[in-house]
């Protein structure tokens, strides 16, 4: 009787762990071949990576080269994001001034990747300078909303090209960001047209874009990554007490020390924003509140 009884016990139980086996088989290389799916991409600055993920969502894996607080004006690429590279589909490029120096470097380190310059179908302004002549464009379109609509087109054309089965998803997903940026643009242009000083002074002459949407003007202190000489600061400095200008605007990945200079001439103060944040919305709107809160 007892080994009549043990017997089939022991034959369910053989049969339901070849049960288990065979589903977590089935199972698990699906998971798997998920992950794999993902689409692997770089970016070069943190707010493209919002971009990008709010385009690729859950089927992206973005990685960034420049970190927060480092300048996209003198990075180099990592030995360890160099070997992660070789892994990636896609590179956005935005044109700061690191890509230039290491994109052919980058593609080298993963032939098999596409370089996607975001700077494709927009208007590039000229770089603010006090004399014309080089004709350096300004590589900050970021800080255009407007602009970022036609990026985020470009990102998803790149993500329908890569994983054309998901096309619907990334439409999807640009329809909502492409929303959210055209709110936040009424919004600032709400709360920025009615500013009767429309002059910006800043230390680096990174706000070209924004101040372009909404009718303001930078006056910026550094040019071409050179701190202004004294007869530049005395010019300045008369400038700004003439336009009552008295606030100098700094990104915390360059140094105070010329804005301060100016900001103690004038009896103003120097305030910190960063044109990198990767909160983009949420930071472009808090640069837009502090140019009013300051320029009214």
């Amino acid at each position: 009787m007892t080994k009549r009884f043990l017997l089939p016990v022991g034959l369910f139980g053989a049969v339901f762990l070849v049960i288990v086996f065979l589903g977590t088989a089935n199972v698990y290389p699906k998971l798997s071949n998920d992950t794999k799916q993902k689409l692997k991409v770089f970016v070069s600055i943190l707010p493209q990576a919002y971009f990008a993920e709010r385009v690729g969502g859950e089927r992206v894996d973005v990685s960034v080269m420049v970190g927060p607080g480092q300048s996209p004006a003198t990075y180099e690429p990592r030995p360890k994001q160099m070997a992660k590279l070789s892994k990636a589909s896609l590179f956005f490029r935005i044109g700061v001034p690191f890509e230039n120096v290491w994109i052919e470097r980058i593609s080298k380190a993963n032939p098999r990747m596409k370089v996607i310059d975001t700077r494709q179908g927009l208007e590039l302004l000229p770089m603010k300078a006090h004399h014309h002549g080089k004709g350096i464009k300004d590589p900050h379109i970021w800080l255009s909303l407007r602009l970022v609509k036609i990026q985020a087109k470009s990102i998803c054309d790149a993500f329908i090209s890569e994983d054309p089965d998901h096309a619907a998803y990334y439409e999807a997903n640009l329809r909502a960001f492409h929303h959210d940026l055209d709110k936040l643009d009424a919004e600032i242009t709400g709360i920025l047209k009615n500013l009767k000083n429309r002059q910006v002074m800043v230390f680096h002459p990174a706000w070209g874009y924004i101040c372009n949407d909404y009718d303001l003007e930078q006056v910026p202190i550094e040019l071409e990554g050179k701190e202004p000489s004294a007869k530049t600061l005395a010019r300045l400095i008369a400038q700004a007490k003439a336009e009552g200008i008295r606030v100098v605007f700094v990104q915390k990945q360059f140094s105070k020390e010329s804005a301060e200079t100016v900001a103690k001439a004038i009896g103003g103060k120097v305030i910190q924003v960063d044109p990198l944040s990767r909160e983009y919305l949420q930071n472009m709107r808090k640069i837009a509140e502090t140019f009013v809160k300051v320029m009214q």
